[in-house]
């Protein structure tokens, strides 16, 4: 073999090692993407956990009280109008409670868990 012969063949390889190097900086940062997602999906389900085993548990609670109760008759427009503001109240209430425990609540990235601290159209629809 001659020296021209050798040299090539170790360009060649020294290419072909960058050209390696480079894909696995492209594999890594799927990786890295992917683990990221992963985490973020992982969050998310435990406070879904929590929310649902709270609201389970506050259901059960609620079951024995409501049982005997009435509900309000359609035709009396004073208790009507009263059981329909308080629907309206809880609605917020509920949408504030999410929030507070960490889900976006706007149009844009609603029930996906907030990462990054306040979001300004959650906040400015709360303060509607």
């Amino acid at each position: 073999m001659e020296k021209k012969d050798i040299f090539a063949q170790i360009h060649e390889l020294e290419t072909h090692m960058g050209d390696l190097h480079q894909e696995l900086g492209a594999l890594k940062l799927v990786v890295k993407e992917l683990l990221e997602e992963n985490q973020r999906l992982w969050m998310e389900n435990q406070q879904l956990r929590k929310v649902l085993h709270h609201e389970h548990h506050e259901h059960l609670e609620a079951l024995p009280e409501t049982e005997g109760e009435s509900a309000p008759a359609a035709d009396d427009p004073e208790l009507f109008n009263e059981a329909k503001e308080n629907v309206v109240g809880e609605g917020y209430d509920n949408l504030a409670r999410l929030y507070h425990e960490g889900f976006h609540i706007c149009n844009v990235y609603y029930g996906h868990l907030r990462t990054e601290g306040d979001c300004l159209f959650c906040l400015s629809f709360l303060n509607k």
